[in-house]
């Protein structure tokens, strides 16, 4: 794993049970707190889809709005 990977990774905290028994719920708030973890995961996405050809990035949920928002921004695509 890189180490963007790693820093990412030691940013998203683990929740136990949640939303029920079995489950293990990644909560991202603590990589959205952080500037650098924040700007790292969009510039990681965006390196990712650059040059594919999109045109709209979805976001579908309450956190995925906040990244695909960012993401759109950061490729120069529109965003629903």
């Amino acid at each position: 794993m890189s180490s963007d990977h790693e820093e990412l990774s030691r940013h998203i905290r683990d929740v136990p049970d949640f939303p029920k028994e079995g489950i293990i719920f990644k909560d991202i708030t603590p990589m959205l707190q952080n500037p650098k973890t924040f700007q790292l995961s969009v510039d990681m996405l965006a390196e990712r889809y650059m040059g594919k050809g999109i045109d709209v990035v979805l976001g579908a949920e309450a956190r995925g709005f906040i990244v695909a928002a960012a993401l759109a921004y950061k490729m120069g695509a529109g965003f629903v």
